[in-house]
């Protein structure tokens, strides 16, 4: 994969030095909507792994951080998305694989990147309804820094609203991953796509 693949590892990253600045945020009201309460949960286990980080390790905070990321994202679809067009031309087992492989490499990316605490907050702003889905806009609150703002995409699959994309400052997730696959993808189809998020994802769980 072109260097692009490291652009959300670097998000990611940007997200975890500013949780190194330096009392908690207060909490707004939290809307009372679904598609908030998966954001939520999620938050709560970022928070968590945050403050256990260096008890847990990357792998522990893997561990923590997987049903959250599992319950909270519709990870088969935004791979679906990610890989474009060329998903169809993809057999029933490559589909899994790639996945498998992409579930992995976010949890992976939040794992490492998610790595200490020093008095964040999350708070959550406002659900806007846009067409099908639902924008859930939150904020990172760092302590004697600037806030990061985070926007999820959120839409019902199942009955229960699920992320397909996430903006850190108005930069899209969704956008970035599409261009990370489609060099791997024209290069050596699911098999190379595979074997790159994978190489990732075992750079990031290093200890």
């Amino acid at each position: 994969m072109p260097r692009r693949t490291f652009l959300f590892t670097g998000l990611l990253t940007g997200l975890s030095l500013a949780l190194t600045l330096g009392p908690l945020a207060p909490l707004a009201a939290q809307p009372a909507d679904p598609a908030a309460q998966p954001i939520e949960q999620l938050h709560a286990a970022l928070l968590q792994a945050m403050q256990q980080a260096q008890s847990l390790g990357v792998e522990g905070r893997a561990r923590l951080l997987t049903p959250a990321v599992e319950q909270a994202f519709d990870l088969p679809a935004m791979t679906r998305t990610a890989v474009g067009a060329r998903w169809s031309g993809f057999t029933p087992e490559d589909q899994a694989a790639v996945t498998e492989a992409f579930r992995r490499y976010t949890i992976a990316s939040y794992a490492r990147n998610f790595n200490g605490f020093s008095g964040q907050s999350f708070t959550t702003n406002r659900v806007e309804t846009q067409g099908e889905d639902k924008v859930v806009i939150t904020t990172l609150n760092n302590p004697g820094g600037a806030p990061v703002n985070l926007t999820y995409r959120m839409r019902q699959t199942g009955g229960a609203w699920k992320i397909i994309d996430v903006l850190h400052d108005s930069i899209s997730e969704l956008a970035i991953r599409r261009s990370e696959f489609s060099g791997a993808v024209r290069q050596g189809g699911a098999a190379l796509l595979v074997q790159r998020l994978n190489e990732q994802s075992d750079r990031l769980m290093r200890p």
